[in-house]
């Protein structure tokens, strides 16, 4: 079961950089740590995150973020810094090698995910194209 949160994500193609071969299909920076484990913090509920891909927006895709209960059976689970973020099977190949990173402003703040296997994204940086 997950419950559907409002949160924004940003897609960024990141060009010239290799790809490493890691144990984790996603790595998670510190400040993602830190805002996962914060909308946790009084969810005792839930065990993590879920990241899903849906088709949508004008580039075609765009990531969805979920607060889940439980592990899917096809589900690809990251665990960082004692945070969990579980990975539907639809998204794995898009997200491999992929950082999510949490960014704050003045004007906003969200999650970004910093793929280098996007090929291209819309204007406003919602949905992408592999």
């Amino acid at each position: 079961m997950s419950a559907s949160m409002v949160v924004r994500a940003t897609v960024r193609a990141v060009s010239k950089r290799k790809i490493l071969a890691t144990r984790a299909a996603l790595t998670l920076t510190p400040p993602a740590v830190n805002r996962i484990r914060t909308l946790l913090e009084n969810k005792p509920e839930y065990i993590g995150l879920r990241v899903g891909v849906r088709t949508r927006g004008c580039n075609g895709m765009t990531y969805t973020l979920d607060f889940t209960k439980q592990k899917d059976k096809a589900d690809e689970e990251v665990l960082q810094d004692g945070v969990r973020v579980f990975i539907e099977k639809k998204a794995q190949l898009t997200l491999l090698g992929t950082e999510m990173d949490f960014v704050e402003s003045k004007l906003s703040s969200e999650f970004v995910f910093n793929n280098p296997n996007i090929k291209g994204t819309c204007g406003c940086g919602e949905s992408f194209n592999i």
